[in-house]
């Protein structure tokens, strides 16, 4: 989920529509709007495809830096319409 959070950030400050960043990655809109969600069924390759291209930082060695990262993400997405931050209950436990 935070990764899909993330890649939403990023999508939206590169400016980029869905659309745009779907093609770009070579997946398809919808494909692309289930990662944003962090829906677990979406192929990895092509959730770090997505990452990459917007140049998202996919690992962090210390738990810290993640806690941090997750931190700041929430941060932007409050400044965010609603439209683009999407609310309910997160489910991050593995």
């Amino acid at each position: 989920m935070v990764l899909g959070r993330m890649i939403r950030v990023a999508r939206t400050e590169h400016k980029w529509s869905a659309q745009e960043l779907a093609e770009r990655a070579a997946v398809s809109r919808p494909m692309l709007s289930r990662i944003e969600e962090g829906n677990p069924a979406c192929s990895i390759g092509a959730v770090f495809e997505v990452a990459a291209i917007l140049g998202i930082k996919l690992f962090d060695a210390d738990r810290a830096g993640l806690s941090e990262m997750r931190h700041q993400i929430e941060q932007k997405l409050a400044l965010l319409p609603k439209a683009v931050r999407k609310t309910g209950k997160v489910n991050d436990e593995f």
